[in-house]
């Protein structure tokens, strides 16, 4: 189906799609969205696998500099960055690689920067027994930068602080400084 779609972008484009460098590009091109979109067909219990472990204090753990690549929903191109994620643990802390892996499975689905932010923060907020987490995330945006403004040095920040990184400037404060 992809593929069939594909070709018939092609054709609209006013290309061919039966030259030579064109004959695999449906297939190559479904292959492509259908791994950059992979977040779809993931659940937040399948990545978090049991990952949660037995806190031994309760200080702020951060994750700092998580690379990521998505999609934005209005043009399909991509926009990537880096994320920071930081929570104050009760009774768990989440596996380090865990957390990783919860901002690729938002970042691989269509997305705007502002709803992957509150989709990572709330995600973790429900999976540990936590007192606050925090995310800011950094990117460039393609469709802005390839076209429309073309402003190619411009990046997005977007955070979402809950529970006591919302409540408690010193602890927001914190969290802010450590990931710069």
């Amino acid at each position: 189906m992809m593929e069939s779609l594909v070709t018939e972008m092609l054709k609209s484009l006013g290309e061919d799609p039966s030259r030579e460098g064109l004959l695999k590009t449906p297939a190559r091109v479904a292959a492509s969205r259908k791994f950059l979109t992979r977040g779809y067909s993931q659940r937040i219990e399948a990545v978090v696998n049991d990952a949660l472990f037995e806190a031994v204090s309760d200080d702020m753990v951060i994750v700092r500099d998580i690379e990521f690549f998505s999609l934005c929903e209005h043009h399909m191109l991509p926009f990537f960055g880096k994320c920071h994620v930081g929570y104050i643990p009760k009774k768990k802390v989440l596996g380090v690689s865990k957390v990783a892996r919860i901002v690729d499975m938002f970042a691989r689905r269509l997305q705007i920067q502002e709803r992957l932010t509150s989709e990572i923060a709330h995600s973790l907020l429900d999976v540990l027994d936590r007192d606050g987490v925090g995310v800011v995330i950094e990117a460039q945006h393609l469709c802005m930068q390839m076209r429309g403004v073309e402003k190619q040095h411009s990046v997005m920040t977007t955070s979402s602080m809950l529970g006591s990184f919302r409540r408690e400037l010193a602890t927001r404060n914190e969290f802010t400084r450590l990931i710069r």
